[in-house]
C-alpha cells in the first residue's frame, strides 16, 4: 500500500467529508541560539545534529503515545517548529516547566561534556503547549 493512502489518511478524509478537520500535530524543538556565537561557536552542522538527536529521543521514547503514533504513520505531513533558547539557563527553566506541567520532552545533553543542548516534545496539537513556548521565536 503506498504511504500516502493509509489508514490515518483516510481517516483524515473521512473526518474532511464529516465536516471535522484532522488533527495537526507539531513537535517543537528548543535549541540553544548562544552555542552558535562566541565563546562557543559551534558549526551549523553540530547544532543541527543535537535537534536531531533530541527529536528523534523524544520521537523514541514517547513512540506508543497515540500522537506519536498518528505524526509517524503521516511522513510526508511532519510539521516541525524549531526555537530558540537564548541560553542553557533558560533552556533548563524550561525543561523544568515542562515537567512540572507533564509535558512529555526530552532535554538533550551532549556527552561526555553533559551540556543541555535542545528540548524536544514529543508531537502535540499546538494548542496544548503553545502558552509554554510563545515567549521563544524561530531559531535563525
Amino acid at each position: 500500500m503506498h504511504r500516502g493512502v493509509g489508514p490515518i489518511f483516510l481517516l483524515g478524509r473521512n473526518m474532511a467529508a464529516s465536516g471535522a478537520e484532522p488533527q495537526i500535530l507539531v513537535q517543537y524543538l528548543v535549541l540553544r541560539k548562544d552555542l552558535s556565537q562566541t565563546p562557543f561557536s559551534w558549526p551549523a552542522g553540530a547544532l543541527v545534529a543535537q535537534a536531531c538527536h533530541a527529536a528523534t529521543a523524544a520521537l523514541h521514547i514517547h513512540r506508543d503515545h497515540p500522537h506519536t503514533v498518528a505524526y509517524l504513520r503521516e511522513l510526508g505531513r511532519m510539521r516541525k517548529v524549531v526555537l530558540e533558547a537564548p541560553d542553557e539557563t533558560t533552556l533548563k527553566l524550561l525543561a523544568e516547566t515542562l515537567q512540572q506541567k507533564n509535558i512529555d520532552h526530552m532535554l538533550w545533553r551532549e556527552q561526555p561534556e553533559n551540556i543541555a543542548t535542545c528540548i524536544a516534545l514529543r508531537p502535540y496539537p499546538k494548542e496544548e503547549v503553545n502558552q509554554y513556548l510563545k515567549k521563544f521565536r524561530l531559531f535563525k
